[in-house]
């Protein structure tokens, strides 16, 4: 079984990526001291698995309640290898989950979603 896990720390998220159903999960808060150094690993082991991917059905879900602008860039990273694996013939779904009166993460799952042309993207409102 392939799985990456991370647990969430104080400035970490939790990380799941279960690469053998290809479900992937990011949660929690996000800025590290270094954030490519966090994310570096994680994300070359993803990318080498969705390198090998073809008609398969891929879910991300990503719910914070805090991220800062190094991270930002970094998902706008992750976002691009999403798409590039959308077109490579996958369905590739992600799930953008905020906080119902949280407007500032609403918009930035609304920014993300704009470049996506090949991915389902979904907002989704939750309540505490």
């Amino acid at each position: 079984m392939s799985i990456i896990r991370i647990n969430e720390t104080e400035r970490t998220p939790k990380i799941l990526f279960d690469l053998d159903n290809n479900h992937l999960s990011i949660s929690g808060e996000s800025y590290p001291e270094n954030v490519f150094e966090f994310y570096h690993e994680p994300i070359r082991q993803l990318s080498d698995h969705l390198s090998a991917l073809h008609g398969a059905s891929l879910t991300l879900e990503m719910n914070f309640i805090y991220f800062n602008s190094s991270s930002t860039k970094i998902f706008m990273k992750l976002f691009d290898l999403m798409e590039q694996t959308a077109k490579q013939g996958n369905r590739v779904e992600i799930h953008w989950y905020y906080e119902k009166e949280d407007e500032n993460m609403r918009e930035m799952g609304e920014t993300f979603s704009e470049d996506l042309q090949h991915v389902h993207f979904h907002l989704l409102p939750t309540t505490s």
